[in-house]
């Protein structure tokens, strides 16, 4: 992923406090030799510790043909993708310039992670970690837990396998036109906000806040 200088995160807590708000990503898995790689779409609990970039959280079916390929290579990628729209060429144009030769572009925030795979099968550490992500995606309540040889889940645990992601280095990027002069960003802006599609009010938020 190519990161420019003005879409670079401008600190650890920019792409931090974002990755809080967004637990849906695709686990990229080295393919074994003469394949291409495993994509993995899943659910994920990140945790900010422990270590200086913290760890994820995740589960998968035992049969999932991916556990071959990280018995081969336990170095992963998880790619995260949100807030995203695209900004057509003649919102774009510079002052002066006829509008059609503004440059399409798209706006989104990225955050990936590369990360060292554990794979977790004893049924007590499964139990405790498959815990530990419901308590994230339902905060609420109103699920059973999860204890090994009791109802109505200890049966199922045999099925599963618990990821625990040891998050090695991070990369982020926020692309919203930091690069461009004010008067077009205010336009861009300003139409995002007229439009009202999918995204435009989270990447309109983006672009305002990230003005320096």
């Amino acid at each position: 992923m190519l990161i420019h200088p003005w879409d670079a995160a401008h600190d650890t807590g920019e792409w931090r406090d974002w990755l809080a708000r967004h637990d849906f990503g695709q686990l990229a898995v080295n393919g074994l030799p003469g394949e291409p790689p495993w994509v993995q779409p899943m659910h994920f609990r990140y945790d900010s510790e422990p270590g200086p970039y913290g760890q994820v959280l995740a589960h998968l079916a035992r049969p999932n043909p991916l556990w071959r390929a990280l018995d081969e290579n336990p170095t992963v990628l998880l790619s995260v993708v949100d807030d995203y729209v695209f900004v057509p060429g003649h919102w774009t144009a510079p002052e002066g310039v006829p509008s059609e030769h503004g440059t399409p572009t798209s706006y989104y925030a990225a955050v990936q992670l590369r990360c060292t795979a554990h794979v977790v099968d004893d049924p007590t550490e499964k139990a405790e970690l498959l815990n530990r992500q419901v308590a994230h995606f339902q905060p609420e309540g109103g699920t059973a837990p999860v204890c090994p040889g009791e109802a109505p889940f200890g049966r199922l645990l045999s099925g599963l396998r618990v990821l625990r992601l040891e998050v090695t280095d991070v990369r982020a990027k926020f692309k919203y036109a930091g690069n461009k002069p004010q008067s077009v960003q205010n336009r861009v802006a300003d139409h995002l906000a007229e439009r009202q599609g999918p995204g435009d009010s989270a990447a309109r938020a983006h672009q305002l806040r990230r003005r320096r």
